[in-house]
């Protein structure tokens, strides 16, 4: 036995069993995957895999208790490397921290600034990409940490911390009609066209489910991945952006503004999360105590090693 082959059992189940992803993903041949599996099995056996013909179909039940093995195997054999790298470069390396576009932008930059100047030698990689996107880098070892509203909480290895809250609200033109109706309500703003976050990002699910709740069908003419996109095309006219509190700045956004709409929309909550059993970096702990000062080393590597 030894890591190729943990390492293709771990890669053949997250490629779903397709052993062409699977010798892309690890840089060496198919033929060469099927041997390691097939030496691997005859070594313990046991098969590993449920097969029809040459394909693979899923774990069979030594495979699944083997599955769970590796995952823990080859994380404690990162664990090792990076422990070395913590005691050998202390104040050096990277850190990559996978994100969506709103929190980069307007979540992060102070404590990302204040990284920079405690640890200049750091690479400091702010990876951005969808909620469940963030979440696979995180299990996969791709990410040191996560940041999102969505996703987060879905699997039981990933422990996923309060950030901050914040809540959605409606931005329009300066002198838009709605800015002229006291209480602001879910019907006034359905009469118009919306531009809103794609599905799947920064709480949509929670707007789409309120207005559902209200029996009230909207035109959602544009759905965008950020913020800044809602406000351009609110800017032009095209209808009233429904966004995230923190995605607007007075400062910056003067020509537009801001309507309240806590009286319909719940608060929601973005998470800071890490991958459990992972051995994290000295500066990654710096990192997330920067973000959330109760979020201290202690708290946090107490939890993060425990596995499930």
């Amino acid at each position: 036995m030894n890591f190729q082959q943990l390492r293709i059992v771990r890669e053949t189940v997250r490629c779903n069993y397709n052993l062409t992803d699977v010798a892309a993903a690890l840089y060496t041949s198919q033929s060469g995957v099927s041997k390691h599996i097939k030496d691997l099995e005859d070594e313990l056996g046991v098969e590993l895999f449920v097969r029809r013909g040459k394909r693979l179909l899923g774990l069979t039940a030594p495979g699944q208790e083997l599955s769970g093995m590796v995952e823990r195997i080859l994380l404690d054999a990162a664990n090792v490397r990076h422990v070395a790298q913590q005691f050998a470069q202390s104040n050096r390396g990277e850190l990559v921290v996978a994100t969506t576009h709103t929190q980069a932008r307007y979540a992060l930059p102070e404590a990302v600034a204040a990284f920079r100047k405690m640890f200049p030698e750091v690479r400091l990689v702010l990876q951005q990409g969808t909620p469940a996107e963030l979440a696979k880098m995180l299990l996969n070892g791709e990410a040191d940490i996560a940041i999102a509203t969505e996703a987060l909480l879905d699997s039981p290895d990933i422990l996923a911390y309060p950030y901050y809250s914040w809540r959605h609200g409606v931005v329009v033109p300066q002198n838009h009609p709605l800015t002229e109706i006291e209480p602001l309500t879910l019907e006034a703003i359905a009469e118009w066209p919306i531009i809103t976050y794609h599905e799947g990002f920064t709480g949509r699910g929670h707007v789409d489910d309120r207005f559902a709740a209200a029996g009230l069908n909207v035109d959602i003419v544009i759905s965008a991945l950020d913020a800044d996109v809602i406000k351009t095309y609110v800017e032009l006219g095209v209808g009233v952006g429904i966004m995230a509190s923190m995605a607007f700045v007075p400062e910056r956004d003067k020509t537009l503004r801001f309507l309240d709409c806590s009286a319909f929309f719940d608060e929601q909550t973005s998470l800071i999360a890490v991958r459990r059993g992972r051995y994290l970096r000295g500066y990654a702990y710096r990192f997330i105590e920067l973000c959330a000062a109760n979020l201290t080393e202690r708290v946090v590597r107490g939890d993060a090693a425990l596995l499930n």
